[in-house]
């Protein structure tokens, strides 16, 4: 029998952290052997999560204290608040610096130290780990992902967009100076502390937009497209919170470049991603719905055309919780450790 990594989960009574243990259970080279807690430290994680009722898993536990280097951990998730995450993983990587990191939070996405402190309002303290960090969009970046002890998992709204966009981008097929994203995304994507707003008689039977021209994920976005590009790229992206539990809908406007065809767009996409298991792209002219991707780590994309001549419309849609956060965590985990990408996150969506 293989051997197994030990595996530890920061953060495992989030949305993102529970979602973690989820898939890690039936991934076959992964062994649990830490979950950590803060308010829930001493309690089993069926006592938070009653679905894990009957699986044997870690007692929940503090983070202060941890001896790192005793726990001898072949990778750590890190599922925890942004600000919170830079003195943690210092201490993580400093005790035991042989252990990969894979961080879900926002506080090694950013590259530029200014830019982190703009849009997030705190300085870095950990500015040597932030120049380590690889971006963890795992289709673009998975030769550097393979050789990083710390990867910074993309947002969910960013991975949704950067997916459609990026191939465009790098054949140089849109106009850069039009790119429109209207994204929707579902209730788990603004955690699972007790928010007044977030309740449900706030926002059930309801719609509406929120961060209008200044969301965090602009600051992302504006950084990979730019990077893909080899130029500033400043796009409009609005974010509207919508009822349902899951998903990430994102509704993108572009114009093709040198007469590019919406056709054209299509076979780019669909050339692009003709190997990759985790992104599909529709027959021309499809568009996709989020519940068929709902509890998957599929990305699913379709191109149509405007009525107007020379723009196109893309629609991209993943699960926030899985290809938006906690799978494409654990695919980037498999880009690490050396395992089959697909390890463990092949399942098929849950529908209806």
């Amino acid at each position: 029998m293989a051997t197994k990594a030990k595996i530890g989960v920061l953060g495992a009574s989030g949305y993102t952290g529970s979602e973690l243990v989820r898939l890690l259970l039936r991934h076959p080279r992964a062994e649990i052997v830490l979950l950590t807690a803060e308010r829930s430290a001493g309690k089993q994680m069926r006592e938070v999560f009653p679905q894990f009722s009957p699986y044997e898993l870690p007692t929940l536990v503090a983070i202060e204290g941890l001896d790192w280097a005793k726990l001898g951990l072949d990778l750590v998730f890190c599922a925890l608040p942004h600000a919170t995450t830079q003195k943690v993983l210092k201490e993580v990587l400093t005790q035991a610096p042989a252990t990969k990191v894979v961080d879900l939070s926002a506080d090694f996405r950013l590259a530029d130290p200014a830019a982190y402190a703009k849009w997030y309002g705190h300085e870095h303290h950990a500015l040597e780990l932030q120049k380590e960090a690889v971006y963890g969009l795992s289709e673009i970046h998975r030769r550097d992902i393979k050789k990083a002890r710390l990867v910074a998992n993309p947002g969910c709204y960013t991975t949704c967009a950067q997916l459609p966009l990026i191939p465009l981008i790098k054949a140089k097929a849109i106009d850069l100076d039009e790119i429109v994203i209207d994204a929707k995304s579902g209730m788990t994507g603004a955690g699972r502390a007790a928010k007044e707003a977030m309740l449900f008689s706030e926002v059930s039977e309801g719609f509406n937009a929120y961060g209008v021209g200044h969301h965090r994920h602009m600051a992302e976005l504006d950084q990979e497209f730019s990077l893909a590009a080899g130029r500033d790229v400043v796009v409009t992206f609005t974010p509207h919170l919508v009822p349902m539990n899951r998903g990430i809908f994102s509704t993108i406007y572009v114009r093709g470049k040198r007469g590019r065809t919406p056709q054209e767009l299509h076979e780019i996409l669909l050339k692009f991603y003709t190997k990759e298991p985790f992104v599909h792209v529709l027959p021309y002219g499809e568009v996709p719905q989020s519940r068929h991707v709902r509890g998957s780590n599929m990305t699913f994309i379709g191109v149509t055309k405007d009525r107007i001549e020379g723009r196109a419309i893309i629609i991209s849609t993943l699960d926030n919780l899985v290809k938006g956060a906690s799978g494409q965590a654990i695919q980037n985990m498999n880009l690490v450790l050396g395992y089959p990408e697909t390890m463990g996150i092949d399942q098929v969506a849950l529908f209806p």
